[in-house]
């Protein structure tokens, strides 16, 4: 099969110029990246949540640009059956596509072009890329209240768990507020599915559904079909801050090593002298059934970042109406904050977020092997430090080159104090005991070994 698709959203428009500059990236490694990153939007709804699975599946899928007078089209060549309805591809992951394009190649200028005033400020520059890719997509939206909650999780978990995280979202959506995840399934989307419904009776015709991805994971978590929103940031590090950026409150539900990674990067940055004054509900939440895993989390927490981490989060069990609650009131009161401080409500200029948090880790062998896991390091160093240790085993789980990097050379290794190591290897443990490295019925082998140096 082979089709043509004309511009949907912010691509509709595009000068003879832009057109060529996009057309200039067509053989280039760039362009490799918007084509697996296309195939994981048309694969939604796939079983598998291994990338390499996935570029094996469809080797054939190729996407090519077509430039015409009005603009430009994507062509698909063997794109999977899945995406279309009688012949026709589905409007929503039409869209994507064109999401796709916008972040993965237009966008690509705004990382090259640095500011004279921001040259030699890396920290200012990153937060300035993040802005850029966030405008240029029109998700900032100036002159609205604050009711954009952001809902972590993983994507492996059980009927019970993803029921409580519609119920979450349905209270949500009846207070007005808005959602943003990860885009992929599971806890990512049973938010927006229950929040679509208090939309719903609320009569909220243009409710939000954002969906914040990047290229490494997009395969394994394809955007869920209620994303109407998509952004494709350029490193999990970018994508961590633009979370962070756009939160007007944060609810983590039950997840694995991906859960546990942006929960350290939260906690590493909230705890930060520096943000003190910072107003940011965050609210760990799951069913009942759920409750021994935040036991096991807050033990883990205790253990490596200390008590004090517990001041910066609240854990509800079992109560979607007291959380929506709550994420309502948080909202209010961050409105006055940023109001008293004159910081913007549609993106958090005041929030400090050190270069450790922001600079890109690349998981290797290498560099997993060098991570320094002490409780003597001052906290956020040790935070930064266990978010990329998680970050890691993400790699290894599910991105494509994590996988063959494992596949050629084995478990990575992940040394430190005894004390740290022993409370990372117990939860690490507790996650592949409930399943929560894998799909549900996948035999997952650990990409990690943890030793005590």
């Amino acid at each position: 099969m082979t089709i043509q698709l004309n511009p949907l959203g912010s691509l509709d428009l595009l000068s003879q110029y832009e057109v060529l500059v996009l057309k200039a990236h067509a053989n280039s490694d760039l362009f490799r990246i918007f084509r697996n990153c296309c195939l994981a939007v048309l694969n939604v709804g796939s079983v598998t949540d291994s990338a390499a699975e996935i570029y094996e599946q469809f080797q054939d899928f190729e996407v090519n640009l077509v430039a015409r007078e009005r603009g430009i089209r994507i062509e698909l060549i063997n794109p999977p059956e899945n995406a279309f309805v009688d012949g026709q591809i589905i409007r929503g992951i039409h869209e994507h596509l064109f999401a796709v394009l916008r972040d993965i190649l237009f966008t690509h200028s705004l990382l090259e072009a640095v500011p004279a005033h921001l040259a030699e400020s890396p920290a200012k520059r990153r937060t300035h890329q993040v802005f850029d890719l966030l405008r240029n997509a029109h998700i900032l939206r100036p002159g609205t209240d604050p009711s954009v909650i952001v809902c972590w999780g993983g994507h492996s978990i059980n009927s019970t768990e993803y029921d409580y995280t519609k119920k979450v979202g349905y209270e949500l959506g009846l207070r007005g507020l808005d959602i943003c995840t990860g885009c992929g399934p599971g806890a990512m989307k049973g938010p927006m599915k229950g929040a679509t419904i208090g939309h719903n009776k609320q009569r909220i015709r243009h409710g939000r559904y954002l969906g914040l991805t990047e290229p490494g994971i997009i395969a394994s978590e394809p955007p869920n079909p209620i994303v109407n929103e998509l952004v494709i940031l350029p490193d999990i590090e970018k994508r961590l801050e633009a979370f962070m950026r756009v939160a007007h409150g944060i609810i983590i539900f039950p997840g694995g090593a991906g859960t546990a990674e942006e929960l350290l990067y939260l906690l590493g940055i909230l705890m930060s002298d520096s943000n003190a004054e910072q107003i940011l509900p965050v609210i760990l939440t799951g069913p009942r059934e759920s409750e021994h895993y935040f036991i096991e989390l807050e033990q883990f927490l205790v253990a490596t970042l200390g008590p004090e981490v517990l001041n910066r989060v609240q854990i509800i069990v079992d109560d979607p109406v007291k959380v929506a609650q709550l994420m309502k009131q948080g909202c209010a009161d961050l409105r006055h904050y940023r109001k008293s401080v004159g910081d913007a409500y549609y993106f958090n200029w005041t929030l400090d977020i050190p270069e450790g948090f922001q600079q890109p880790f690349h998981a290797s062998h290498d560099t997993m092997a060098a991570l320094q896991i002490r409780q003597s390091l001052p906290k956020a160093e040790l935070a930064a430090n266990l978010r990329r240790a998680f970050s890691g085993i993400v790699c290894g789980n599910v991105k494509e080159e994590g996988i063959r990097a494992i596949r050629e050379h084995g478990p990575f290794l992940l040394t430190g104090d005894a004390d740290c190591m022993a409370s990372m290897d117990r939860l690490l443990e507790f996650f592949v005991q409930q399943g929560r490295m894998k799909l549900p019925g996948s035999h997952y082998e650990p990409c990690y070994r943890i030793v005590s140096a």
